[in-house]
């Protein structure tokens, strides 16, 4: 568990100091994504020993000078740049992070494109349980899932490079662990875009897929998986696994659930489990691969999820969010399952729960 969800230790100064910061994020948020899609720390960057002064750079760029001026001053204080001794501005560690680092660069964009404008109606979906900013990106429902398929492009790619950045990077280790069973036919209940299918048959030759999603993304799964010829190994099943009367094929090893039950209310996790669970043989295995913030190695990480369960509370439905590790076993019992394993690390951030029917 993370040190600082147990403690109070800050004296009133730093807590006065801290808080300040906290009224001024969404501020501090824009500035620092404008002085990196503008150009403005990429010259930072490349002058970074001996410093370069606002000046210069809105020459360079042909930018107005006051607007660099501020961004690049908002930049001392959000921990990007500094100061050298001539006053010239130079790059920190943290600017670096924020021009190269990939799972910076793929926050950012989700946060800026996908839940920005739609966090200002935050409050109302918290009263409702309803995703009131959803309308912000362009969809009048209950729910996103429907629609990703046709969300606004940029909207789109954000979103799905959010999703897959942390799904793929599982991707090697979780090969391992599911495959230890030597499944011959697994189902992937909402497989997205297929990738996971696609890659347990680069990782085995003779295993068989089924990919349970609703109709827009099976039919995106399709084409990349038409488009590699895996059409003979991986199989479609268009479904709501909110339905009642979903059921699973014939002869299914494992069912496979990857970043999935977090997009639900715990009353709907109990419900897809306990669906799950009456429509598998007796010999059936379901893995679970999900985030769950108490089981991160750093603040950052849990951070991070604590922030995308106030996406899904304003954007994707109003009723989910990112799991504690508890809540899930709870869940699991509940449906009439036990995990039989539990392995945390896998590609760094995930947990996978391997679960059965109870004896």
């Amino acid at each position: 568990m993370l040190k600082e969800y147990y403690r109070d230790d800050l004296n009133a100064r730093e807590a006065k100091e801290e808080i300040q910061k906290l009224t001024f994020y969404p501020m501090m948020f824009q500035a620092s994504r404008i002085i990196k899609s503008t150009g403005i720390l990429k010259e930072v960057y490349l002058n970074k020993r001996k410093g370069i002064f606002p000046a210069e750079i809105a020459e360079k760029l042909n930018l107005p000078l006051y607007g660099v001026t501020i961004l690049l001053e908002t930049g001392l204080t959000t921990g990007i740049t500094y100061l050298k001794k001539n006053d010239a501005f130079s790059l920190t560690k943290m600017g670096y992070h924020l021009l190269f680092d990939e799972a910076t660069n793929v926050n950012m964009n989700f946060t800026h494109d996908v839940c920005y404008n739609a966090l200002f109606d935050l409050e109302e979906s918290i009263l409702s349980e309803k995703p009131a900013g959803l309308k912000k990106i362009g969809v009048e429902a209950d729910t996103i899932y429907p629609y990703l398929s046709t969300l606004e492009d940029t909207i789109k790619k954000s979103w799905f490079e959010f999703d897959h950045y942390y799904s793929d990077r599982a991707f090697p280790d979780a090969l391992k662990v599911v495959f230890e069973d030597k499944p011959a036919h697994i189902v992937d209940i909402g497989g997205n875009t297929g990738k996971w299918s696609i890659a347990c048959c680069g990782f085995n030759d003779d295993v068989k897929m089924t990919i349970i999603d609703l109709p827009g993304q099976w039919e995106k799964a399709k084409e990349n998986i038409i488009s590699l010829g895996l059409q003979d190994r991986v199989f479609g099943q268009v479904g709501d696994v909110l339905s009642k009367d979903l059921s699973l094929p014939e002869n299914v090893d494992i069912v496979w659930m990857s970043q999935f039950l977090d997009c639900f209310s715990k009353e709907q996790v109990v419900h897809i489990l306990s669906n799950i669970c009456n429509n598998m043989g007796d010999d059936t295995l379901i893995y679970i691969q999900d985030l769950f913030w108490d089981r991160q190695r750093d603040f950052a990480a849990a951070y991070s999820l604590h922030g995308t369960s106030l996406y899904f509370t304003a954007v994707a439905n109003g009723n989910s969010k990112m799991y504690h590790s508890r809540d899930m076993y709870e869940m699991i019992d509940e449906a009439n399952l036990e995990v039989i394993k539990d392995v945390d690390e896998v590609g760094k951030f995930h947990t996978i729960l391997k679960c059965r029917k109870k004896k």
